[in-house]
């Protein structure tokens, strides 16, 4: 073996193992190498913040082939992604794999595409490991290490234990948590619009819409405004009053008002429109868009063709296009669309001033693989994603879109001067030329804007009838909670974070448990609030907006060699840690207050406290501790909880009936008389054990994930991971099938028996 080429992915690996053929070796990393110890600091601060990295735990066994595989070859290329993760993964491997003597030779290769022009290009120009990029990599990892390290102790003494913050994640959270207070203290205002449907003199037949926009001399308005030419319409009675005066009134064509309206293609994607569009789209994640594109971008199996990446690489905040692809899509265009379609010279999109500019725009790397071309190699989220990336970037070189907007003002014939501009207004839009939008629109609310319906054509002073003016009430909406798409965008614009670590902040703050998504909406959690504001008292500058964006300027400027790592991440440190000193010098710890309810104990009569603990709210006596008695609360709005539904089942200890209540593994059977008699068990499904015919019941780990097993453990050892379906198998007779469920909710049932290998469709 001549040479040796190392990856981080084996799926990478294989695609470039296609394109260099068996001069070359490709081996894979599988990630990173080197980190930080997990059950120690690992950064030495009294020696200008020197970090102690080791093997990862399991990765001894990589490390020993990489470091075999490199003796036998007389040229190492490290071809690991081309970011500052990527760098610092080649960094570490270089380390490992150098020989303390002799002259091997080791290279650092990057590629936006792994296409066989691109791999090549970069084989022909090697180049070395950009130590700047490895510096800023690893200050953002050690600034990271020392939030976490040192936070972690002082939210388990304050809160509770077994929490821990992060950096940017904790900015995350704040956003959240900020809206939902500006939800809370919004104070909803009425108010109420007058729509008329209508017809011309000239076009009886065709109806159309329109709405009252100023009356007498007043723009109609949706909130209260300063300025005596502003009318608000507050109540019903107000509506009412204005109705009953238009339905008295000649109304006539005052003016027809025509534009021609050009509307520009979007940017192809970058990480964060491509997230933001994912989950508008496709309901997708920030983690799956990104697992996702990885896949397409690293290769995708294409049938004999082999291992073919797709779209270049996915995490950027560029714009930029490389001009051959700019020159198949245009070629793509013409022939597919016609030459009307192409603006004549390139579409170039501006990037922001704080983009890297390092990689293209995220775009598709061959022009023959359409998305129909390759879509019986995808699955249906490649397919779903690759198709988004495919129209976004070809639309973005495409001609603008033309439109027809018609807005047609009515007003009262033969009225008092005074009273001349109350208006009504009906508007219309005509695509007259589609340009980009014949293959892609951004959202449900552009097409229905860009399609709206026609106007009849009506001519100035022409009369029009109002067959029905009606008054719709309404209210104002406070800021909307924010979804991934919304809180990724969020936070680009306020300059937090970076294109690779969007997916690890959507993901991290909900595996904390500091936010829910509710309906594809982030809400705070009540630990969330909690940790929230103990932060934004104690670390006021931790989690300032402004100071977050700054600490990212920095370590964009130690990427470009501008500043030191060590001075960055001292200047970081030293107010930190003041802030930290001074407040775990606070006693007692944190947590919501008690809410009283009327609800007595039934122990000893005492009122009944809505109490917060490590599970989240319960009932709790107020006598604590000299009662101890406490209740589950099934409703986290603070109602009291319904009571136990009694079943059947008599209690095999004491004979009384059994009840289903719930606990923090979820329900179960419970004797009536606890707690007199503390007799539970599992709630059965209904369903038979294949092994020995005793009820399957549903248990819950200690991390809550749920699985099922027989009622009769330890004496029998049957589970399943997944659901039991009393549904016998048609191939073996088997008693029951287990249900799987796909990502995208797909159901199919599968038999347990060994061997059988039947899956059907729900």
């Amino acid at each position: 073996m001549k040479s040796l080429v190392i990856v981080e992915s084996p799926a990478k690996a294989k695609t470039i193992n296609k394109i260099l053929g068996k001069d070359f070796g490709v081996k894979a990393s599988v990630g990173h190498i080197k980190d930080l110890p997990k059950k120690e600091l690992g950064v030495d601060v009294d020696k200008n913040f020197e970090p102690t990295y080791i093997i990862i735990p399991g990765k001894e066994k990589v490390v020993k082939e990489l470091k075999s595989e490199s003796k036998k070859a007389e040229t190492v290329y490290i071809a690991t992604d081309p970011d500052r993760e990527g760098e610092a993964i080649a960094s570490h491997i270089a380390e490992e794999i150098t020989p303390a003597k002799g002259k091997k030779k080791i290279f650092r290769i990057t590629f936006n595409e792994i296409t066989d022009r691109a791999v090549r290009e970069a084989i022909n120009r090697p180049g070395e490991i950009d130590t700047s990029k490895v510096d800023a990599q690893q200050a953002r990892r050690i600034l990271d290490r020392l939030v976490g390290y040192n936070l972690s102790p002082f939210l388990w003494k304050k809160v509770r234990r077994g929490l821990s913050a992060g950096r940017v994640q904790s900015v995350a959270v704040r956003l959240v948590v900020d809206r939902e207070r500006e939800i809370e203290a919004f104070n909803k205002e009425e108010y109420w619009t007058i729509e008329a449907v209508m017809t011309g003199a000239d076009a009886k037949e065709q109806e159309f819409s329109a709405r009252l926009y100023k009356y007498k001399n007043a723009l109609v308005v949706n909130r209260d405004a300063e300025g005596d030419s502003r009318f608000l319409i507050k109540d019903e009675k107000t509506a009412a009053a204005v109705v009953e005066d238009l339905k008295k009134q000649d109304l006539f064509i005052t003016s027809v008002e025509k534009k021609l309206r050009k509307r520009s293609p979007s940017a192809p994607f970058i990480t964060s429109t491509l997230q933001q569009e994912a989950s508008r789209k496709l309901r997708f994640s920030a983690k799956k868009t990104m697992m996702t594109a990885q896949q397409l971008y690293e290769g995708i199996e294409l049938g004999k063709e082999g291992s073919v990446g797709l779209i270049t690489y996915m995490r950027t905040d560029s714009y930029r296009l490389a001009p051959e692809a700019q020159e198949w899509a245009k070629t793509f265009i013409e022939e597919k669309f016609g030459k009307e379609y192409h603006p004549g010279k390139f579409n170039v999109y501006k990037s922001k001033g704080s983009a890297q500019d390092a990689h293209e725009a995220i775009r598709p790397t061959y022009a023959d693989k359409t998305p129909e071309a390759v879509k019986q190699y995808l699955s249906k989220d490649q397919f779903g994603l690759y198709s988004l990336i495919w129209n976004r970037f070809i639309a973005s070189q495409m001609s603008p879109a033309q439109l027809d907007l018609t807005t047609l003002i009515i007003g009262i014939k033969n009225a008092a001067k005074e009273d001349q501009t109350t208006e009504l207004r009906a508007t219309g839009t005509v695509i007259k030329f589609s340009g980009f939008m014949a293959l892609y629109t951004e959202t449900k609310d552009e097409i229905e804007e860009e399609e709206g319906g026609l106007l009849p054509a009506l001519k100035e002073n022409s009369a029009v009838t109002a067959k029905e003016i009606s008054p719709a009430q309404h209210f104002t909406q406070p800021p909307p909670r924010y979804t991934e798409a919304t809180l990724v965008k969020a936070l680009e614009e306020k300059g937090i974070g970076r294109p690779s670590t969007y997916a690890a902040i959507m993901s991290t703050i909900q595996d904390r448990k500091y936010v829910e998504k509710n309906e594809s909406r982030f809400n705070p959690t009540e630990l969330g609030v909690v940790v929230n504001d103990l932060l934004v008292d104690k670390f006021p500058e931790l989690i300032d907006f402004n100071f977050t964006a700054k600490m990212e300027e920095e370590l964009d400027s130690i990427e470009s060699a501008k500043l030191k790592w060590p001075k960055v991440v001292k200047d970081f440190y030293t107010p930190f840690n003041k802030d930290l000193q001074k407040a775990s010098k606070d006693s007692g710890k944190v947590k919501p207050e008690d809410i009283p309810t009327e609800q007595k104990c039934d122990k000893c009569g005492s009122p009944m406290v809505i109490r917060w603990g490590r599970h989240g709210r319960f009932y709790a006596c107020s006598g604590y501790p000299n009662c101890k008695n406490t209740k589950p609360l099934e409703d986290s709005s603070g109602q009291q909880p319904q009571e136990p539904e009694v079943t059947d089942e008599k209690c095999d200890k004491c004979g009384s009936p059994m009840v289903i209540k719930k606990g923090r593994f979820g329900k179960f059977l419970a004797c009536s008389q606890y707690p007199e008699c503390k007799n539970a068990k599992p709630l059965a499904t209904g369903i038979k054990c294949p092994l020995d015919g005793g009820d399957i019941v549903e248990r819950k780990t200690k991390k809550g994930k749920p699985f099922w097993s027989c009622g009769n453990y330890p004496k029998c050892k049957f589970a399943t991971w997944f659901r039991p379906a009393a549904k016998e198998c048609p191939k073996c007779k088997a008693p029951l099938l287990i249900e799987k469920r796909s990502k995208t909710g797909d159901i199919t049932y599968s038999c347990l028996t060994e061997g059988c290998g039947h899956t059907e469709s729900a």
